[in-house]
């Protein structure tokens, strides 16, 4: 993971906007530096010439800076949004798209976007961000699948947490592995902690799936195609498996931890797993199928979770556990029990921090900032909102909304033409409607 940054609008349907606006006098990032970045994602994608993937990662790059919105491209586009500037392109973006790493559909072309300012200084740590992103433009036409889910509120859990630590912990055992027969013991415990929290959470084994099968195999690929050595992929992988912050959440960020990792085990033990990704089976499955491992003792976790910890992790997450019950009260009071602002979602394109999602059970996710477009406008987020479970709906608290409903403690709101706030069935309540609803 990274940096902090959102979960690519890939996994929802995107909004696209076609605006008419002017090329900016000059670019906030400087051309001879982006083009220095489009000449490094040039070399990893010659490097590898398609062969891992049977498809090359050489296409658009949109480099993007949030402040103003300038963007300069390595290539034109269709609809003539960019101007030429040297051997770039230069424009603005359009306040409807959102800003990300991600793959993005804009002006007529599909882009790898890229954020400016989240380039990470350290060469191994951007040549992974550029491959991984890289590989996100191509996804959609690999032969992998692509499952729904990926609400992984368990992994903010005391039990989902520590279980998933755990099998960090051995798989990084795994990765630095003297020999085979350690190495194998190593994936067996990891395995072992995820049958557990498998075991524990029901749906856990879809929804984390449905996210590796997205952010892991790309998290995979930039491993593997960013850095030149099988050192410095190993190096890469194992320090991935470290929690970023010890508040960080894990529900929308653990797949970048694992992706690396089983990718690496899996190049090992089966050199053709990629093109079984097709058939849906997870990591997990993949690699206990091709080491032949037999299904898991479940009575074995606590010795052997006694192999990774001395309990010191055990009583730093028993710890933040506590904390995380009493802002889940709080958040039940604001966005349950208080007065919230409802927004339908329909054609959502959301940008986030990943690491900071707080899961509020069935009743859908906290996410402390958000950009939000949809079909009304321009949701923005700076004191938390509440997306429902379902993802159909998005709300803020009403409890300090001024008088024309576009504006609260922590958000503002620019609709369209034809929408606007409404009172809503509950006293202090508020929704989004448009005109041509009753």
């Amino acid at each position: 993971m990274k940096s902090p940054r959102r979960i690519p609008a890939r996994l929802v349907p995107a909004l696209i906007l076609s605006l008419a606006f002017t090329a900016p006098a000059f670019a906030v990032v400087p051309p001879d530096k982006a083009a220095a970045i489009f000449g490094e994602a040039k070399t990893i994608c010659e490097r590898d010439h398609g062969a891992l993937w049977g498809h090359s990662l050489c296409g658009p790059i949109l480099l993007v800076d949030p402040d103003d919105r300038s963007v300069i491209a390595n290539q034109a586009d269709t609809l003539g949004s960019l101007k030429p500037s040297g051997a770039v392109f230069i424009g603005v973006l359009p306040q409807a798209d959102n800003i990300a790493n991600t793959s993005t559909q804009w002006s007529g072309i599909r882009w790898t976007e890229l954020v400016w300012q989240m380039l990470p200084e350290e060469l191994d740590k951007r040549h992974a961000m550029l491959a991984h992103e890289l590989f996100h433009r191509i996804q959609p036409e690999l032969p992998v699948a692509q499952p729904e889910g990926g609400d992984n509120g368990h992994l903010d859990t005391l039990e989902g947490r520590y279980l998933l630590q755990l099998e960090w912990r051995a798989l990084a055992s795994a990765l630095q592995a003297p020999g085979a027969t350690a190495r194998r013991a190593a994936v067996a415990d990891a395995l072992l902690f995820r049958s557990q929290r498998y075991a524990n959470f029901p749906d856990a084994a879809a929804n984390e799936g449905a996210l590796e099968a997205n952010e892991g195999v790309a998290q995979y690929t930039g491993v593997r195609l960013g850095l030149a050595t099988p050192e410095a992929r190993t190096a890469f992988a194992i320090d991935s498996l470290k929690p970023y912050t010890p508040d960080a959440t894990f529900v929308r960020s653990f797949a970048y931890a694992t992706g690396g990792a089983y990718g690496l085990l899996l190049d090992r033990a089966d050199p053709a797993w990629r093109s079984k990704l097709a058939s849906g089976q997870r990591f997990d499955q993949l690699l206990r199928a091709a080491l032949r491992l037999p299904a898991s003792n479940l009575a074995t976790v606590k010795a052997r979770a006694a192999a990774y910890d001395d309990g010191t992790l055990r009583a730093t997450e028993v710890k933040r556990d506590e904390v995380m019950k009493a802002r889940a009260a709080a958040q039940h009071a604001k966005f349950v029990d208080g007065p919230v602002l409802t927004l339908p979602l329909k054609h959502a394109n959301r940008q986030f921090n990943p690491q900071t999602l707080q899961p509020l059970g069935d009743l859908g996710t906290v996410y402390p900032t958000l950009r939000l477009v949809d079909d009304w406008g321009v949701l923005e987020v700076e004191d938390g909102a509440l997306m429902a479970k379902d993802m159909k709906t998005t709300a803020v608290s009403a409890a300090a909304i001024d008088p024309a409903g576009l504006k609260g403690a922590g958000w503002h709101l620019t609709l369209k033409p034809g929408w606007s706030v409404r009172v809503g069935s509950r006293k202090g309540d508020f929704v989004v409607g448009s005109a041509s609803e009753p």
